[in-house]
């Protein structure tokens, strides 16, 4: 994988990440229903892991590279940072999702007659096209031979989007299946939630590899619509059940079990 086209390794990579989004929705054939505390903990453990790789494979990287430009070096890093925001922002006010545990009355998004199992699907995809969008800057990063983005580095971060992505393909498909529906859809509802990943993993190296000095407003977005996704998204729902002091305890976890990733192998 290593002489690999970086397209081609972004999108290996992001294989990897909605192979182990599949085999947590597979948990649904083993039971019906999931302790909701260990749920919240596995979504806390994802938020750990997604704020660790935004800062050591996205946000570090980014800020070395600007030291090449002639801009100030904090700025392509602050810039991406909050275009990455703005626009996941913006694909929460439009896209139609739900999320879980709430009646479909609470939708976000544009109004639509979607079904409520279509809905909830989407409020996970939208945690996974930042995360696929890493994937794929990481490893166009790498192709430009720059000591601050190694395809080590790349490999780490989807190694680490890939654990969090377990709890996830669960979080979609167990709370579907405690509303009656059969495992075998709640399957592949769970492991559709992240067939956005390879999609916007070719995008993002693509993008840089096309156009270099992109690369650190690349990175730093990515970062950014990382960190709205954690703090909009994965953590009000990982404490949303009074499972607090579980979620937390998660999120620390998945943080530290990230960055010793990122500093082992990046």
């Amino acid at each position: 994988m290593v002489d690999a086209h970086p397209v081609l390794q972004a999108f290996l990579a992001t294989l990897f990440t909605w192979g182990l989004t599949a085999l947590g929705a597979a948990t649904v054939f083993l039971k019906r229903d999931f302790n909701q505390r260990a749920l919240d903990w596995m979504l806390g453990f994802a938020a750990g892991v997604m704020i660790a790789a935004s800062y050591w494979s996205l946000l570090a990287p980014a800020i070395e590279l600007s030291a090449e430009q002639s801009t100030p070096e904090w700025f392509p890093a602050a810039a991406g940072f909050l275009f990455g925001g703005v626009v996941l922002r913006f694909i929460d006010r439009i896209l139609p999702h739900l999320h879980i545990g709430l009646p479909v009355e609470r939708a976000e998004g544009l109004e639509t007659t979607w079904k409520r199992t279509i809905l909830l699907v989407l409020a996970i995809t939208l945690h996974n096209i930042p995360e696929g969008l890493a994937v794929g800057v990481a490893f166009g990063g790498a192709a430009a031979g720059l000591s601050s983005a190694t395809v080590a580095g790349a490999t780490a971060l989807a190694l680490g989007i890939g654990i969090q992505n377990f709890p996830e393909g669960a979080a979609v498909a167990l709370p579907l299946r405690r509303e009656g529906i059969s495992p075998l859809k709640c399957f592949w509802y769970g492991q559709l939630s992240a067939i956005v990943e390879p999609v916007a993993a070719i995008v993002g190296a693509a993008a840089v590899i096309i156009a270099r000095p992109i690369l650190p407003y690349a990175l730093s977005f990515a970062a950014g619509a990382m960190i709205f996704v954690v703090v909009e998204e994965v953590i009000p729902e990982s404490q949303s059940n009074q499972n607090a002091d579980s979620a937390t305890s998660g999120v620390l976890l998945g943080f530290a079990i990230m960055m010793i990733l990122d500093v082992a192998l990046g």
